[in-house]
């Protein structure tokens, strides 16, 4: 591999200057505020995001293991994914790959951002490897984006096909992990972080943490990426409010915990049931919270749940998903009503 990151930035990003604002650049302690056109009436959020990020930052740094300048908070795991393709991908010049079926919004966010999208189909049983990818690549890929484990199909790649993936490709490997938190720590790439300066990984507090109403996506990477990241993003793009609820939900790990467990139980309980329905053919591994279904026919079972005020996701449109439904892990009585329903319709 042969990396170099000066390489990969866009020239116009490279001559930016960054925004900054008067509380940046003050050091010390100001008692009177009269720099930011606030409202100067005290109400809980009459001034803008300030000491509530920081606190925050450093909180979810010390919780993932990384400095500060390793990390970027977003709104969101979708503007990290923005900010990546804004900062290295010139319109109409660059490429991405992407592995189907994954996350819808790699692509979209590919074409909103002029970057020319190829899709490769994932191989038997939607595995990923290093070499797909690898053989894949043309001199305009910039970005990988790699999902793991995979939304919807729930599998984590293995974390030596991301490292041989790293030592390999001279762009930036994206890895989306908005689920890790439901699968082994082993899995992460964090771990490779340190070795590899072309590793992004991505995560979120919107799926495990319970806080998908707050919109908190964090960007883990090297300082010198993490810099170009800051350069582009909007300012205060985490608003108070949601940075407060973060905060008091991180002091809270013993029932983060409690909640993991229920949906490693309930998770195996719903595997149980839905093997005993003849109106299903296959249950993909999922290292989720959530499993892929194949059934019979899977439009009928749909428009039956549905007709039961029952929502899941049909992803049989997807490749390699015919006939299948995505279904999130719920609460033990979300759970009994899916599985009473399925029963009925067995029958």
């Amino acid at each position: 591999m042969n990396f170099n990151l000066e390489n990969l930035i866009r020239s116009n990003i490279k001559a930016l200057t960054a925004y900054s604002s008067a509380r940046d650049e003050f050091k010390g302690d100001a008692e009177v505020f009269l720099d930011a056109n606030e409202n100067p009436f005290a109400s809980p959020f009459n001034r803008y995001p300030g000491k509530q990020i920081k606190t925050l930052q450093e909180t979810l740094a010390q919780l993932k293991g990384v400095n500060c300048n390793e990390l970027l908070l977003g709104n969101g795991s979708d503007e990290s994914i923005d900010l990546l393709l804004r900062a290295f991908c010139e319109p109409q010049q660059n490429s991405m790959l992407c592995f189907k079926p994954t996350y819808s919004m790699y692509k979209i966010w590919g074409q909103i951002n002029a970057v020319a999208v190829k899709e490769i189909p994932l191989l038997l049983d939607f595995e990923f490897t290093a070499d797909l990818a690898l053989k894949n690549l043309e001199p305009t890929t910039r970005l990988i984006f790699i999902c793991s484990p995979n939304n919807p199909t729930g599998n984590a790649v293995s974390i030596v096909e991301i490292e041989k993936l790293c030592q390999e490709f001279s762009g930036l490997i994206i890895v989306d992990e908005a689920y890790i938190d439901f699968t082994e720590v082993s899995l992460s790439a964090l771990s490779l972080m340190a070795t590899y300066p072309n590793l992004v990984v991505i995560q979120t507090l919107s799926k495990a943490w319970g806080l998908a109403g707050v919109r908190i996506g964090l960007t883990i990477a090297s300082p010198k990426i993490i810099a170009v990241l800051n350069k582009i993003k909007p300012p205060y793009n985490i608003s108070t409010a949601n940075a407060e609820a973060a905060l008091k939900r991180l002091k809270n790990q013993e029932h983060f915990k409690a909640e993991l467990a229920s949906v490693k139980q309930q998770k195996a309980r719903l595997i149980k049931a839905l093997e005993s329905l003849k109106c299903v053919e296959k249950i993909f591994k999922s290292d989720a919270n959530f499993l892929l279904v194949r059934f019979k026919n899977s439009t009928l079972v749909f428009d039956d749940l549905k007709s039961k005020s029952i929502v899941v996701r049909d992803r049989s449109k997807e490749l390699g998903c015919k006939n299948c439904l995505r279904i999130t892990i719920g609460t033990a009585l979300e759970n009994d009503t899916l599985i009473n329903a399925l029963k009925t319709f067995d029958k």
